[in-house]
C-alpha cells in the first residue's frame, strides 16, 4: 500500500527531475496530483485526502512520449503529455499548482492484459467528464444517502477503475464511490518517483 500521506508530509518528497525518470515511466504507472486550486481543495476536503487527480500513464515507444490519459472537468477524457502539466498547464505557460507523483502495481499485469485497459481508455476519448458526479458524490457523503446510478460519463477515478478493470485489476470503491484516495490506499499500489 502507498503510505498515507498529509500536504507537508508529501511537500517534503524530494522531487526528482523529470528528465531523470522520463525514460524509467511504463504504460501502466499511476499519476496522481494534489492540486493547489479551488476545484482539487474541494475533492480533497470531501475525500479527507491530499489527492485531487488520478490518470493513467501512457507511453508511446514509437513516438517517444508519455503520455497522461485522464477525465479532466469541463474537457472530458483525453490524452495530455505529462510535459504539459510541468511546463505549460492549462495553456498558462507555468507548470501546475501542487505536487505529482507516480506510483506503480507491485504485481504489473503482462503487456497484453494492461493493453487491455489502454485500448479501453483510448476507446472513451472525448467522452464527457462527469460534472455532476462530483456534486452526488458530495451529497452521498454528507448526507449518507442515495448509490452510485452507472452512466457513460466519468470522472478521473472511474476512468483510471474501470481502465484498470479491464486489464483484470479490481479497485475497491469507498462505500458508493471511488476517489484518487482508494486507488492511492490499494495495497498493490506503491510510490515511485515525486516529479513535481
Amino acid at each position: 500500500m502507498a503510505q498515507s500521506l498529509t500536504k507537508q508530509e508529501l511537500k517534503k518528497i524530494p522531487v526528482i527531475p523529470y528528465d531523470k525518470v522520463r525514460d524509467y515511466l511504463q504504460t501502466g504507472h499511476i499519476f496522481f496530483s494534489s492540486g493547489s486550486y479551488a476545484f482539487s481543495g474541494a475533492i480533497q476536503k470531501l475525500t479527507k485526502s491530499v489527492w485531487s487527480h488520478v490518470a493513467i500513464v501512457y507511453k508511446d515507444d514509437d513516438l517517444g512520449r508519455i503520455l497522461v490519459l485522464e477525465a479532466e472537468p469541463n474537457v472530458g477524457i483525453r490524452l495530455i503529455p505529462l510535459s504539459k502539466y510541468l511546463k505549460d498547464y492549462k495553456e498558462t505557460r507555468r507548470p501546475y499548482k501542487g505536487q505529482i507523483v507516480i506510483a506503480h502495481l507491485k504485481d504489473m499485469p503482462e503487456k497484453q492484459q494492461l493493453n487491455k485497459g489502454i485500448i479501453f481508455g483510448l476507446d472513451e476519448l472525448a467522452r464527457p467528464y462527469d460534472n455532476w458526479e462530483i456534486i452526488r458524490i458530495m451529497l452521498r457523503i454528507l448526507l449518507k444517502i442515495g448509490k452510485k446510478e452507472k452512466n457513460r460519463n466519468y470522472i478521473c477515478s472511474e476512468l483510471v477503475r474501470d481502465a484498470y478493470a479491464k486489464s483484470g485489476i479490481v479497485f475497491k470503491m469507498n462505500d458508493s464511490y471511488i476517489s484518487p484516495q482508494e486507488i492511492w490506499c490499494d495495497d498493490r499500489v506503491e510510490m515511485k518517483y515525486r516529479i513535481l
